[in-house]
This record gives structure tokens, C-alpha cells and sequence, in this order.
């Protein structure tokens, strides 16, 4: 059994004994009490009689010693006792984003909306981040035939500022909650609803409660003007955060935006400032400008993640 365990959604699947994997199954966080409830409904839904023998589940938060507290829902994902509860030979606990860096040499042109014509350099680092209920990062390092997912909690860094404006609306946020990290000043759907809140702070400006999703649609269609503007500062900033990742982790084979967020707009990224931003590191320009950076839009692409895991745990 694969599973993709978010803030919001969980998914579920079956891989066959060929590497097949089974239709996905999407299950609302909030529909069940725990992992254990949502992972009892999709067994009993299948059709299949054959023993489920192990599991491995992508989630969204630090694992340590195969358990996970989810870092945006109460779920607690603990490998060990999944394990004896369901009667599996194994359960693996993965970061989601970890997951879906496994996933990267296996995505498709068509998986992919490119934001550039630039191409990777070969058997360089991969780097994967993206907006969604949080803040994920990972990089695929290889070395010598070995790969190796690099598992980060990034998104808790502090969000940095690269204009004036971007100064004032994260003082306006750090009066309010003290320490402005990425995931919760801009690069989420918290995230972008405070932002919002802080914009309209500095700009004097009294809005309309939004959250992520409301900003978002009101930005597209042309609704509001505050979150048009909210909505291209955060396009601007998460080029900056990426281009810093890059930087961090030598990414010169590829950069991809992944999350539930960035997906639903991906020409309104393209149109941003959010290159520009990404290659803005002074000397450091010439060396960012040749990595080419795209949206992942394939949907569940953390199955193949999931798969190639799996692949590489068993060779």
C-alpha cells in the first residue's frame, strides 16, 4: 500500500507485485479521526483479495524513528504501530517531500510546466519545494551510482526580505507572531493569507477576511487589487526562497515547484517576477541563470516518488 498524507487530503493506493499502481484514492483529513481510521476505510473499498503485505507512506512533517506528528493536522503517523495493527511484514514512514525528490528523473516533459528554456546539467542535485497547507523541501543528491533524498524542514527558516516593502510587511507580521518563518509569512495557505493581512496592514487598507483560496481567485480574475498584489509578492518571493535553495544545495540539475498552490497558476508564475528573483544573487547570477526551473503539474506525482523508493529499497 502507497499512501501521500498531507494537512488537507490523504491519498491511497495499491502497487502491484509488477510495479502497477492501482487507482488513488482521495480521503479528507478531517473526515477521520486518525491514520489508522482512514487506512481501515480504503482496505475494506478494495476489490482485491490479496494480502497487503507492506505499506509506505509519504507525510507532511519530520519523521523520527518511522513517526510523524503531522505538522498542520493532529494525525499521528507512527510505522510501528500501523504495522501491528494491520498485521503488515513493514511499514516505512516517509517526508512527503523526500517522497516526491525519489519522484523527479522519473517526471515527464508532459508532467512538467517549464518556466524557462534552460536544461540541467546531468547527475547534479534536484532540488523539489513548494507551497501547500506547508512549506516542503528536498533535494536528490547522486554520488557515484547511490542516491540519496536530502529531508529538510526548510519552510521554518526565516523568511527573508529582498525590497523595502517586503521589510515593512514582514516587521508588520513579526509584530504579530514574533518570528516570520517562509512557511507561515508567505510560502502557504496560511502563509498567504497573512501575508495578505500584513499588505493590507502597511497599505492602510481595509480588506475583506480571505483566505488562501479567495485571494487566489480574487487575484485571477481581476476582483480585487490588494490580492493581485499579495498574490505577486508571493510569486516574487518564493523565487527569491528558491533561488537561495539552489544556492544551498548546488541545484544545478533542476528546480520544481511542487504543492498544492502554484499548480492552479502556473502563467501567472511564469509572468511574475518569480525568475527574475530566483537568478537575483549579484555574482551568483551566471551561476543560477543555466538552471532551468519548472512546475510539477502531474497529479499524485508522489506515487512515482513512492514506486522508485520502493524500486531503489529493493535493488
Amino acid at each position: 500500500m502507497l499512501a501521500d498524507i498531507g494537512g488537507t487530503n490523504s491519498r491511497f493506493a495499491l502497487m502491484e507485485e509488477d510495479g502497477r499502481i492501482g487507482p488513488v484514492t482521495y480521503a479528507r483529513v478531517a473526515d477521520f479521526p486518525t491514520v489508522r481510521d482512514a487506512m481501515a476505510d480504503f482496505l475494506a473499498r478494495q476489490a482485491s483479495r490479496a494480502r497487503v503485505g507492506t505499506a509506505v507512506l509519504a507525510v507532511a512533517g519530520p519523521v523520527v524513528n518511522n513517526r510523524c506528528v503531522l505538522t498542520n493536522s493532529p494525525w499521528i503517523i507512527d510505522g510501528n504501530e500501523l504495522r501491528g495493527a494491520f498485521g503488515l511484514d513493514a511499514v516505512q514512514v516517509l517526508n512527503d517531500f523526500e517522497v516526491l525528490a525519489w519522484a523527479l528523473p522519473a517526471l515527464q516533459p508532459a508532467d512538467l510546466f517549464p518556466l524557462d528554456t534552460q536544461t540541467g546539467a546531468a547527475g547534479e542535485p534536484l532540488l523539489v519545494l513548494g507551497p501547500g497547507t506547508g512549506f516542503g523541501v528536498s533535494c536528490l543528491v547522486e554520488r557515484h551510482g547511490a542516491r540519496v533524498a536530502v529531508i529538510t524542514e526548510a519552510g521554518h527558516a526565516t523568511l527573508p526580505a529582498e525590497t523595502e516593502r517586503e521589510e515593512r510587511v514582514i516587521a508588520a507580521m513579526r509584530r504579530r507572531m514574533g518570528h516570520v518563518e517562509i512557511e507561515l509569512g508567505a510560502l502557504s495557505g496560511a502563509g498567504l493569507q497573512n501575508l495578505y493581512e500584513a499588505v493590507a496592514e502597511v497599505d492602510g487598507i481595509k480588506a475583506p477576511q480571505r483566505d488562501a483560496a479567495a485571494i487566489t481567485t480574487a487575484a485571477l480574475d481581476g476582483s480585487c487589487d490588494l490580492s493581485r498584489t499579495v498574490l505577486e509578492m508571493f510569486c516574487a518571493i518564493l523565487g527569491s526562497v528558491a533561488g537561495n535553495l539552489a544556492v544551498t544545495f548546488g541545484a544545478r540539475g533542476g528546480v520544481y515547484v511542487a504543492g498544492g498552490i502554484v499548480p492552479r497558476f502556473p502563467k501567472f508564475l511564469a509572468a511574475s517576477a518569480f525568475r527574475e528573483r530566483f537568478e537575483a544573487k549579484g555574482r551568483f547570477r551566471d551561476y543560477l541563470h543555466p538552471i532551468p526551473t519548472s512546475i510539477i503539474v502531474k497529479p499524485d506525482a508522489s506515487f512515482a516518488g513512492l514506486k522508485a523508493f520502493c524500486d531503489h529499497s529493493t535493488t
